[in-house]
């Protein structure tokens, strides 16, 4: 299979600095997430702020039945630019996402985020990804949108 790649535009009604603030910090990736994916640290990340270098381990459940850790190190940043977090262990055979951060103006930012990711297990990967994977991992970034409006009413 090759690697999916799926890009994602939300504009956030904060300053650049004020959104940089909140999506720098581990901690809020639950706020992101949504509750039906269990989202659970298993790393302590309360008061943390992002570094490259740091590797954060999890525990979801991507869908109803199948529940298992994931390991993500934030390999670059550049501050209030961009960042990228990698997999190291978990459900993909390929996870690289970026999120990349813009000022519109002095109260509205735009997060763009790229995604690169690969299902596991060759051909039995590729045909999960076509039936309901793809779909879930479009769901979480709607369902991410849609958290944001909620934390950042404009």
């Amino acid at each position: 299979m090759t690697p999916r790649r799926l890009v994602a535009t939300t504009t956030v009604p904060r300053s650049l600095a004020t959104t940089w603030d909140f999506f720098s910090r581990p901690e809020n990736l639950e706020k992101l997430t949504p509750p039906e994916v269990k989202f659970e640290f298993l790393t302590p990340v309360a008061g943390v702020e992002m570094y490259e270098g740091i590797v954060i381990q999890y525990r979801i459940t991507p869908f109803p039945g199948f529940t298992t850790d994931w390991v993500t190190e934030i390999t670059h940043i550049e501050h209030h630019r961009h960042f990228i977090d990698d997999q190291r262990v978990g459900p993909f055979a390929l996870w690289h996402h970026q999120h990349h951060f813009r000022a519109i103006d002095k109260q509205t930012t735009e997060m763009r985020d790229i995604l690169h990711y690969q299902a596991p297990l060759g051909i039995l990967g590729t045909i999960a990804d076509r039936l309901f994977v793809h779909r879930q991992v479009e769901g979480i970034f709607t369902e991410r949108e849609k958290a944001i409006e909620r934390l950042f009413p404009s």
